[in-house]
């Protein structure tokens, strides 16, 4: 039933210290944190013996900087494609969610009701950042059937994913977890996308995989 259904290994980056910090990170390019690092080279050696055939990644360094790792464990070369960025979210880009909520509350406000037409100033409305991340996830899916591909990008790119492969509406809270180098399986047909497996984290505990943790991982 599936002999040409894309396979899709959908990753959101590694930690950042903007993580850490509830800091919007958006467009800008930040790097991974030390933990970040340690993160994607379990989820590099995750998914070695996964036969991917193509890997895909935001061109912002945090997803890149994760799909490298898949790149080295797997012999598959990255490329780039900056359809799969995260949300544009403007001049709340830099600021803590408290901050947001400080400074621009009617702005903050719109946000958290996730109103589909409300962009921050010089940012993106949720329905155009989800009709992107969508859309480029099926033109890449669409070029590869009955193959396995990787998808590096970012959390709000997996939760368009999910929600799109659950038929979840674009306002519904969320329910489910979007986990730094976690693992999201989907199915991608011409009918659409379906949801496998979501957030496996497994790789990420201490005495999986391999024996080279380090202590920033064994601290974790």
């Amino acid at each position: 039933m599936h002999d040409h259904a894309t396979r899709i290994i959908a990753i959101r980056h590694g930690e950042t210290a903007w993580n850490v910090d509830t800091r919007i990170q958006g467009q800008l390019d930040i790097p991974l944190n030390d933990l970040g690092r340690w993160q994607a080279k379990r989820l590099g050696h995750a998914v070695i013996d996964e036969h991917i055939q193509a890997v895909y990644a935001s061109d912002l360094l945090r997803a890149f900087e994760t799909a490298r790792e898949v790149s080295l464990a797997t012999g598959v070369p990255v490329v780039t494609d900056p359809g799969l960025r995260e949300r544009h979210f403007g001049e709340f880009e830099g600021h803590t969610w408290k901050e947001i909520e400080e400074r621009w509350p009617v702005e903050s406000e719109r946000w958290r009701r996730r109103e589909l037409d409300f962009a921050p100033a010089g940012g993106e409305s949720l329905q155009r950042f989800y009709e992107r991340s969508v859309s480029t996830a099926t033109r890449l899916a669409s070029a590869h059937p009955g193959q396995t591909i990787a998808l590096v990008a970012h959390g709000g790119v997996m939760d368009c994913l999910y929600r799109a492969a659950s038929r979840i509406d674009l306002q519904a809270p969320r329910s489910w977890q979007l986990g730094n180098a976690s693992i999201n399986r989907l199915l991608y047909t011409p009918e659409g996308f379906a949801l496998i497996g979501w957030s496996d984290t497994f790789h990420l505990d201490d005495d999986t995989l391999d024996e080279s943790a380090d202590q920033v991982g064994s601290a974790a």
